[in-house]
């Protein structure tokens, strides 16, 4: 069995470079005793919810939890280092260039999802610093010059149809205004590239949004304002980076939220003091209590729950913008930990532990009924039983290896075969997820298709030929029609 990594447990990751076929050995201490488990990897690296397929030349390619790639290049002590392109959900291309110790660094091209390219110069450390240009997505420049951590710093700026329109000059130390479209948005005291000292923030309509001081880019103390045509919805103060004393009216100059020395109910604002990220109880200046966070882009709710000095703390719920999945449970500093049930968007229900965000030990059901119990080792089913519909057990993992059953939904079958280290590897067959006709048979290498196999339709499982696949992608010149 996987060894218990709660309480006072201590896991111990000991990943050797040098042999070919690697190990991860987990060592559990006690008073009195240490006990080992050697955990083959095989190309496999088990360290986060991603995980990474070596090639050749130091070359990779790194998955997220949902088999989806979002990296491929070059990878050195473990981290991206050297040329690598990144990917987002649906596959395209967000960006290529340069990185090192695992950030963007050097000269890189980020695009928009339409494939244009949306900005070209330096980073450092993930951001852009340096020279830069910055484009529309119908291609037309709109900046030129030099960037200070995603921001423009000093350069010229173009409008929509791409002629000149004025230039930004900032001092690294002194005072300095920022404008937006022309709009004054900043003045005040510089240090370092950062606001410290005093200062002044408007909102595009140049209306008075904060006055005081800052230190080290954040609002430090001084006083506050919203307004929403013309009219006051909110006024405060901040004492020492903290917000103190605030009140929020609604449209008819009622208060609605109130906070006194730190402590009563508020509502949080993105940067540019529009949308709405948090609203809850505070004390001491900082979340602590019931409250809500939302997503500030698409201003849907993200959690809602308990928070503990500004965190995640106690019993809270967990939602995804994009689709019906959420999760229900506990959590400690911002992490899922302890008892929790997570919900897929077909109503499919996982009930169990967490430890560190991760999946600990569990059971999941499928439509109510019982589909597998047991341990997993990040996210990844480990030591456990699957079962059928009708409560037959199908397989049993041990150590993330076995013969097993995957289903979604309605207990359509989607994969049978070979497991090793809680992914496909070895021989399986795929099922087409709406008919559930045969799609693929054949090998596997750490969840992909990788190897000689044979395709058939989606359709009517006809058979359509004989593939070779490479982690992941189809040779071409294999397939027999």
């Amino acid at each position: 069995m996987l060894v218990n990594i709660k309480s006072h447990y201590i896991i111990k990751f000991i990943l050797s470079l040098i042999i070919e076929n690697r190990k991860l050995v987990l060592v559990k201490y006690s008073k009195t005793i240490q006990n080992k488990s050697d955990i083959s990897l095989i190309n496999y690296k088990l360290f986060s919810r991603k995980y990474i397929i070596y090639g050749k030349n130091g070359k990779v390619k790194e998955y997220d939890s949902n088999d989806d790639l979002i990296y491929e290049g070059e990878y050195w002590n473990g981290k991206r280092n050297g040329k690598g392109k990144e990917y987002n959900y649906d596959g395209k291309l967000i960006f290529k260039g340069e990185y090192l110790n695992g950030k963007r660094n050097g000269k890189g091209k980020e695009y928009y999802e339409n494939g244009k390219l949306e900005f070209e110069g330096e980073y450092i450390d993930g951001e852009k610093n340096g020279k830069g240009k910055c484009y529309m997505d119908d291609g037309k420049l709109i900046f030129e010059g030099e960037y200070y951590n995603n921001d423009w710093w000093n350069g010229k700026v173009y409008d929509f149809k791409g002629k000149f329109e004025y230039e930004i000059k900032m001092k690294n130390n002194g005072y300095n205004k920022k404008y937006f479209d022309k709009k004054l948005i900043f003045e005040g005291e510089y240090l370092n590239r950062e606001r410290n000292g005093k200062g002044k923030e408007y909102d595009r309509d140049g209306k008075l949004l904060f006055e005081g001081e800052y230190l080290n880019g954040k609002r430090w103390n001084g006083k506050e304002t919203k307004y929403i045509k013309n009219k006051l919805i909110l006024e405060g103060e901040y004492l020492n980076g903290k917000r103190w004393n605030r009140k929020e009216y609604d449209k008819n100059g009622k208060i609605i939220y109130e906070l006194i020395n730190g402590k009563g109910k508020t509502r949080e604002y993105d940067d540019n003091n529009n949308h709405l990220s948090f609203e809850g109880e505070y004390l001491n200046g900082e979340r602590n209590g019931k409250g809500k966070e939302y997503d500030t882009l698409y201003q849907k709710l993200i959690y809602e729950g308990e928070y503990l000095n500004g965190k995640r703390n106690g019993k809270g719920k967990e939602y995804e913008i994009f689709s019906e999945k959420f999760y229900e449970g506990e959590f400690l500093n911002e992490q899922r930990n302890g008892y929790g049930k997570e919900y897929d968007e077909y109503g499919n229900l996982f009930e169990g532990e967490y430890l560190y965000g991760f999946r600990l030990r569990g059971k999941e059901y499928i439509k109510g009924i019982l589909s597998y119990e047991g341990d997993y080792l990040y996210d990844r089913k480990w030591n456990g039983k699957g079962y059928d519909k009708n409560g037959n057990i199908i397989y049993e993992l041990i150590n993330g290896a076995g013969n097993v059953k995957e289903f979604i939904k309605n207990w359509t079958l989607i994969y049978e075969g070979e497991y090793l280290n809680g992914k496909r590897n070895g021989k399986g067959k795929e099922y087409e997820k709406l008919n559930g006709v045969l799609i693929y048979e054949g090998e596997y290498l750490n969840g992909e298709r990788h190897g000689k196999g044979k395709e058939y339709s989606f359709n009517d499982g006809s058979f359509w030929g004989e593939v070779k696949y490479l982690n992941g992608i189809r040779n071409k010149k294999c397939i027999i029609f």
